[in-house]
């Protein structure tokens, strides 16, 4: 216990740096969703279960679809996908391929990325799928896989279309998806511009090159929906993502943007309080061979807290002692409980290692022993 005590005075010390008062943060847009994924934290919230259109966001479910297909060696960059006259024909922003003819995948993800391309939007589902009605599918079935609950896909590009709706939380979840499992081709959301067919057009992300650390990922428009945009940006290896929708401008979509993920930034900081397998906690055991358990951390524990609630943080182990035996080898024994303000995070302990029970006659000597002195 007076090593956790320690660790965690040394903590506050290094970080020690808050704000004597903040006032309550919200946001302008409609719908609102940021979070910190080093930690799994929300750091705000609003609407974020709202289905909504998601616009040209939606082209991230067709990206991501098309990366899986690359991981699993199904499809790969180099290969092309013939262009058909229903994706030559679309409107809206466009990458400008022509029909009839061969295009690589890498060039029609970079259009859909950079470029916002809805008509490579629909020769790579139709190149996968056959035509789009049937990527839809795919979309959707991937959107269970994922565990998305208010999200159904249409189309691939995010053109509008009755029944097409996502929420700021399940955008929020698809971003993050793609940037763990597929971060070496996640990097083209980085590229500030593409060119072909002689057209050169810079990335839509009003944060790239603007705001430290972001890479990614996309906007969207339409006038039922306003101007919406997925964001994502890495600082001193935290990383959050940030959904908005419902903005009436692209100048106000990039000003709320921003504001947000510097709040974000500079108002809550990383501590890592325990490692994943460190010692937290010796607790006593019952007619044990062992008198003490060892309780360790399955995982890291960390939090984003705000900087002005580092005064109140307290840390506590809530373990039911003595604990039985015989003890397992990674049982669940108690419980990590970290307190700030009004919030109250608990993450589980388990045991280091295996510990037997007494044989017969020393748990009897042990029981009677407790019983006279209250202690084993």
């Amino acid at each position: 216990m007076q090593k956790y005590i320690i660790k965690l005075a040394l903590i506050i010390l290094s970080f020690f740096s808050f704000n004597s008062q903040i006032h309550s943060f919200e946001s302008i847009a409609k719908e609102a969703y940021l979070i910190d994924i080093s930690t799994g934290q929300v750091l705000l919230e609003k609407n974020s279960n709202k289905k909504t259109f998601p616009s040209s966001m939606t082209k991230m479910m067709t990206v991501l679809i098309v990366f899986e297909k690359i991981h699993k060696g199904e499809i790969s960059l180099e290969q092309g996908f013939l262009v058909s006259k229903k994706a030559w024909r679309m409107g809206g922003s466009k990458m400008f391929v022509e029909v009839d003819k061969t295009v690589s995948i890498e060039d029609l993800l970079r259009g859909v990325i950079v470029q916002s391309g809805n008509d490579a939007s629909i020769v790579l589902a139709e190149g996968i799928s056959g035509s789009e009605e049937l990527f839809a599918i795919e979309m959707n079935l991937m959107a269970k896989k994922m565990g998305l609950t208010g999200s159904n896909f249409i189309n691939s590009s995010g053109m509008p279309a009755d029944n097409h709706y996502s929420t700021a939380k399940d955008l929020a979840i698809i971003a993050q998806y793609t940037i763990e499992n597929y971060p070496n081709l996640f990097k083209i959301y980085s590229e500030k511009e593409f060119t072909f067919n002689n057209i050169n057009q810079m990335n839509r992300n009003p944060l790239l090159g603007f705001f430290k650390g972001n890479d990614g990922l996309k906007t969207g428009y339409t006038a039922k929906a306003g101007y919406g945009y997925v964001g994502s940006a890495i600082r001193d290896g935290r990383r959050l993502i940030l959904v908005l929708n419902g903005l009436q401008s692209s100048n106000q979509r990039k000003k709320e943007a921003n504001r947000l993920m510097e709040w974000g930034f500079n108002n809550f900081r990383y501590i890592n309080f325990f490692d994943k397998d460190d010692l937290v906690f010796q607790a006593d055991t019952w007619l044990g061979k062992d008198k003490k358990v060892s309780l360790i951390t399955p995982k890291n524990i960390s939090l984003s807290i705000p900087t002005f609630y580092f005064d109140s943080i307290n840390v506590s182990v809530e373990v039911e002692e003595p604990v039985q035996t015989p003890i397992l080898a990674g049982q669940e024994i108690g419980k990590l409980v970290i307190r700030y303000g009004d919030e109250k995070s608990s993450f589980n302990l388990i045991s280091e290692k295996k510990i037997k029970q007494k044989n017969f006659i020393k748990r009897s000597y042990s029981a009677l022993y407790y019983l006279i002195f209250g202690k084993n």
